[in-house]
């Protein structure tokens, strides 16, 4: 018969702070996301210009969260609130698009996103296998989807699209699984805007390329 050991007080102290900063980390991508909703409302009627201005925008967000998180968490989850609203700025108009051409690719890519991110996610924060390669190979993989996404626009390639979205996918899958491990393994509170800011743009990054793959049997 096997017997049962109680954790010690430290590990309780530790899975509390885990546990801690798992409700914190949500709950700040839950507000990123309805700030992003809102911004995508109130950017519906903006020409593509001054929507890419707002996506640089947040990237400057997103930047500056970095620099911010060891000075001052009010100021790092400011930066995040304002990520959120501008990133919902900058795609408006594309999510405009969609919602005029092809609404149902919306609803699609939704539904698929939030499976996309339930499975891997769960799968991440559940392993006990490190996965910090993930997160090493996928930075260098996104670059190289960057470099893939510059020679399409410039090279005519049979389901170049398609390719580049299933290719995101892939490298997301990886980088959604390392966010959760993080959120497992890390125990201070104050990353968790960091956190959310990662496991949002894995969202975002899913949607769109969901968006792309349900909306191509409709595209010219």
């Amino acid at each position: 018969m096997t017997e049962y050991i109680a954790p010690s007080p430290a590990e309780l102290t530790r899975r509390d702070r885990t546990h801690t900063l798992f409700a914190q980390t949500m709950q700040y991508v839950a507000v990123t996301a309805g700030l992003f909703a809102l911004g995508a409302y109130l950017g519906r009627n903006l020409h593509g210009g001054l929507g890419l201005i707002a996506f640089v925008a947040a990237i400057g967000c997103l930047i500056g969260m970095q620099f911010a998180a060891s000075r001052s968490i009010e100021l790092t989850i400011g930066l995040l609130s304002a990520f959120g609203l501008l990133t919902g700025l900058g795609v408006a108009p594309t999510l405009t698009y969609y919602a005029s051409a092809d609404p149902r690719a919306l609803w699609q890519a939704g539904g698929a996103t939030a499976l996309f991110i339930a499975g891997f996610g769960a799968t991440g924060y559940a392993t006990r296998r490190d996965l910090s390669a993930f997160g090493r190979i996928g930075s260098w993989a996104l670059i190289g989807l960057i470099l893939f996404g510059i020679v399409l626009v410039f090279v005519q390639i049979p389901n170049g699209a398609l390719i580049y979205s299933v290719l995101g996918l892939v490298i997301f899958a990886g980088l959604v699984m390392f966010d959760f491990q993080r959120l497992r393994r890390s125990a201070e509170t104050e990353s968790a805007p960091l956190l959310a800011a990662s496991i949002f743009v894995d969202i975002l990054n899913v949607f769109l390329f969901f968006l792309q793959i349900f909306s191509r049997p409709n595209s010219s």
